[in-house]
């Protein structure tokens, strides 16, 4: 049977950590928390006397911790032995921190304790992976650090230039293959027996990590497949958490819940403080027992997908390459907006055969292969939206063309904005599509938004969070109020569909009958 002891690391929100610990003993589990020696004065006591009698509960011997020392890996292994010592039918021990809340049910996690009989450790090799994305990278082992780099810059980098000078590099410790990885663990009893036993069997292994910089990502990411054969290691991460575009972990909130509860992992990071309804939620989700089917990392990319694309709203003054990018007066940009990309073609392959305008398709949005040589500018979708106005001048300037017709996915509207800033003229037709479940989740899978192995019934919150972002597109549409603005649908009739046709391409309308009436714009 799993039965898990919970390392706890706590500095703040006694009432969250009086409650967290509560929740998790409170399902038949232990905690051993250890309260950061810097903590404000108080909450040791308060936490200590709210949780008294708590025979789920262990207190570790506390030191002070600082980001980035070997503090941090000493609070661990206090609570490792705080917890082995009181609670001998503890299975597992689960590294968390006082921001760390399950998203899961405790029978399914312990489930997949159960079925995963393995120790779940991110470990990469330390010299040869690019984990570390700046900053110091070998520097951290081969020299000593006594002091912190956030609160004694001048003594951190001071020390280490001296040592570099004086060529005072050590080696590492003997035997050991240094690897580097997330310090949220998941360790069987097994393995944290065998780390207690190595330590106090080596002391150089804790004299060499306690001068490093950062331990906390490379002492358990080395020790376990040092004493592990790596088929009973995983690398998988089983706290969830997620980073701004400042690389800043994302704090959570109640309108991530649903997105939380489908994460392919058991607990996330960070949960807002000031968030309790939504925290007594997931607490309650703990308790309730149900089993949530996982969508494979959807979170992150989701979470992209959506912020990426901004708030919608008008520049202030044109970009850079604009400025002497216009496409001019006497030019006609022809749009045509529809999400399904086989019907964006199929429409603009039907306008060249009436003999309309020069059709180039989905310039913007794929990587095509069929426009000319432009100097270089066309050569990848990425350049290609850096310079949209240069690229549609030099397309008109090839062609010899006063019209041109391209294809362009809703959510790309800024490619509108700046054309119809631009002093071409602009006409947009919008080609409505019927979109089901079947198809956002198709559309989920196209753009690595969630597993292929997934099913739309069991994505029930991405495929509503899809169907929301199709309609704000659609409605971003039509806020830019376009003066030549036409639209079709899957309701409209063929009257309606070829006078629509008719007006935005400027064809006969004997030609806008026959493609309303043969040419199949639905699905």
């Amino acid at each position: 049977m799993v039965r898990i002891a919970y390392i706890l690391l706590c500095h703040a929100n006694p009432d969250g950590v009086i409650e967290q610990a509560r929740a998790l003993t409170g399902q038949g589990d232990y905690v051993s928390l250890h309260i950061d020696l810097n903590a404000a004065d108080g909450m040791h006591a308060k936490v200590r006397d709210a949780l008294a009698g708590e025979e789920r509960v262990v207190f570790a011997k506390r030191v002070k911790c600082g980001w980035g020392e070997w503090s941090l890996v000493r609070a661990t292994l206090n609570g490792i032995e705080a917890a082995r010592t009181a609670f001998e039918d503890a299975t597992h021990f689960y590294f968390i921190s006082g921001d760390c809340l399950p998203i899961k049910s405790r029978r399914q996690i312990a489930d997949y304790l159960a079925t995963h009989d393995m120790d779940f450790v991110e470990n990469h090799d330390f010299f040869k992976s690019n984990w570390i994305k700046t900053g110091l990278k070998e520097d951290r082992l081969i020299y000593r650090h006594f002091f912190n780099e956030r609160r004694n810059k001048p003594l951190f980098y001071g020390m280490l230039k001296i040592q570099r000078e004086l060529k005072l590099k050590r080696d590492l410790p003997k035997g050991l293959e240094i690897r580097i990885g997330s310090q949220w663990c998941v360790l069987r009893r097994s393995t944290v027996d065998k780390i207690l036993a190595l330590l106090r069997k080596r002391k150089d292994i804790i004299r060499f990590f306690s001068t490093t910089w950062i331990p906390d990502e490379t002492f358990f990411q080395t020790l376990v497949p040092h004493l592990i054969p790596r088929e009973q290691i995983s690398g998988k991460i089983l706290t969830f958490r997620a980073f701004s575009d400042y690389g800043l972990p994302l704090v959570l909130h109640s309108d991530h819940k649903d997105l939380l509860l489908r994460q392919d992992a058991l607990f996330a990071r960070k949960i807002s403080a000031t968030a309790p309804a939504f925290r007594q939620d997931l607490y309650e989700h703990y308790a309730s027992g149900a089993t949530v089917t996982a969508v494979s990392g959807a979170f992150g990319t989701l979470y992209e997908y959506v912020t990426s694309r901004g708030r919608v709203g008008a520049r202030s003054m044109p970009r850079m390459w604009e400025r002497g990018g216009q496409i001019g007066r006497g030019q006609t940009v022809m749009v045509v907006v529809c999400k399904k990309y086989h019907l964006g073609k199929r429409f603009i392959a039907a306008l060249r055969n009436a003999s309309g305008p020069v059709s180039l398709g989905y310039v913007f949005d794929e990587d095509v292969g069929v426009l000319p040589h432009l100097g270089g500018i066309e050569s990848t979708r990425e350049k290609r939206g850096r310079h949209r106005r240069a690229v549609m001048r030099l397309l008109f300037e090839y062609h010899e063309a006063d019209r041109l017709v391209i294809c362009l996915d809703p959510s790309n509207i800024d490619v509108l904005r700046d054309l119809n800033a631009d002093r071409c003229s602009l006409r947009v037709l919008e080609i409505q599509t019927k979109v089901d479940a079947e198809y956002l989740m198709g559309h989920a899978h196209r753009v690595g938004l969630a597993d292929r192995m997934v099913r739309v019934e069991n994505a029930g919150d991405l495929v509503a969070t899809l169907a929301r972002q199709f309609v704000d597109e659609s409605e971003a549409l039509r806020d830019l109020d376009l003066l030549h603005f036409y639209s079709i649908g899957p309701e409209d009739g063929p009257a309606q569909i070829s006078e629509q046709i008719a007006r935005f391409a400027d064809l006969p309308q004997s030609d806008a009958d026959d493609i309303a009436q043969n040419v199949n714009l639905t699905d």
